[in-house]
């Protein structure tokens, strides 16, 4: 297996498998979003964000974690942004809270994995990696996540700062078991996410992974105000 941090391949053994010619799959996708105090000044964007990409892709289910999980998918239906985002603030408990994500990542695996995952789901995390929670239960969760999932990435705002490592007990201890370490600290690093993905294309089973790069493209495109590009993507 290999983890792809920013530009950088990083192998992790010499082993390459060769797989037959399968069918192509509708690609799900499964958004964990960390909300805890230490993303207050990132988590509005993003739900933001999540909430354009949602009315693009059907096949799009949403969580949110600070020292517990919470599923949302159902409040990004209502009508307007604003909206869903005072919903979600009034649902989340523990919005701008501590962070436990082992803890967030086994009542996931626990109550919800095995009707949100398939095959061919992509999971995204979305967190800085800091966390005040046990190691050894999140090592155990980010296993067994990773394989109930099809693709595994993390997104991390601090990965855009210059000269940022990875370094904190969280963030080493998820590693491992990532597909994909990628920055996700404004709506251009969004942007060249989907590029990135698009240009591994291959990895997502021949053209799986083109409406969801395309959805990311396209509304960060709008909410940047490049009405030309989004237009272009969303077509």
């Amino acid at each position: 297996r290999s983890v792809i941090i920013g530009k950088a391949l990083i192998e992790k053994d010499g082993v390459q498998i060769s797989t037959k010619r399968r069918k192509i799959k509708k690609t799900r996708l499964m958004l964990i979003c960390d909300v805890s105090g230490s993303m207050d000044c990132y988590s509005k964007f993003l739900i933001q964000f999540i909430y354009g990409l949602k009315r693009e892709l059907k096949s799009v289910e949403v969580a949110v974690f600070s020292t517990h999980l919470t599923i949302i998918s159902n409040l990004l239906r209502t009508k307007g942004v604003e909206a869903s985002l005072a919903e979600v603030a009034s649902t989340v408990q523990d919005w701008a809270g501590g962070t436990d994500i082992g803890k967030s990542l086994r009542e996931f695996n626990d109550r919800y994995s095995r009707a949100m995952l398939r095959s061919n789901t992509v999971v995204v995390i979305v967190s800085d990696g800091w966390d005040r929670g046990d190691a050894n239960l999140m090592r155990r969760e980010m296993e067994q996540l990773r394989r109930r999932s099809y693709k595994l990435i993390w997104l991390n705002p601090l990965l855009g700062s210059p000269g940022y490592q990875p370094l904190c007990l969280g963030m080493k201890t998820a590693l491992p078991y990532l597909d994909y370490f990628l920055p996700a600290h404004n709506l251009q690093s969004l942007i060249e996410l989907a590029r990135t993905l698009r240009l591994r294309s291959q990895e997502f089973g021949a053209l799986r992974g083109v409406a969801f790069t395309t959805a990311l493209i396209g509304e960060a495109a709008l909410l940047m105000g490049d009405l030309d590009l989004a237009e272009r993507e969303l077509q």
